[in-house]
């Protein structure tokens, strides 16, 4: 068991605990397997940000940008803390929304002062750690697989980031 291992938060991190989770960084896998997977996984985090931004905006036609939703959330107007639309749930939380789809993928985002969607490691993890058949990805791998898809990725702060473009 890695360090790491000990500290992952409970939502995600429960599955990988007992064992049942294929690793991209299993001991016969090369270096840029790992990393290959882990570029897979966050183009597929992106894939389904927009996916559930256009189900939102369908759902709510009001909404000008995901970010909004917390806006509405905290005037109490139109939607709810959490709820159903459209084939996702959702949960807001913070300064993000936690999104979950019917069957169980489960994308987490923060929202920058600007409205931008931001994300870090740990919530890639966990939408990797959700899908269908789990990824678990090491931060390393996944630090190589963000910069590799620069510019399409910027960092916003340190270990945060963001689609490029978005505001």
């Amino acid at each position: 068991m890695r360090l790491t291992d000990r500290f992952r938060m409970p939502s995600c991190g429960d599955v990988a605990a007992h064992g049942t989770i294929p690793s991209a960084t299993g001991s016969g896998g090369r270096r840029m397997e790992r990393v290959g997977a882990a570029r897979d996984l966050v183009l597929g985090y992106v894939r389904a940000l927009n996916t559930i931004d256009e189900a939102m905006r369908v759902a709510i036609p009001s909404l000008e940008r995901l970010a909004d939703v917390l806006g509405l959330v905290r005037s109490r107007r139109i939607i709810s803390r959490s709820g159903h639309v459209d084939t996702y749930s959702y949960t807001v939380h913070g300064a993000g929304c936690r999104f979950v789809s019917d069957n169980g993928i489960e994308v987490d985002v923060d929202f920058a002062a600007d409205g931008r969607e931001v994300f870090d490691f740990w919530r890639l993890r966990c939408y990797g750690l959700s899908l269908p058949e789990p990824l678990d990805v090491t931060d390393e791998d996944l630090r190589s697989a963000v910069w590799s898809l620069q510019p399409l990725l910027t960092e916003v702060r340190p270990g945060w980031f963001s689609v490029a473009g978005q505001s």
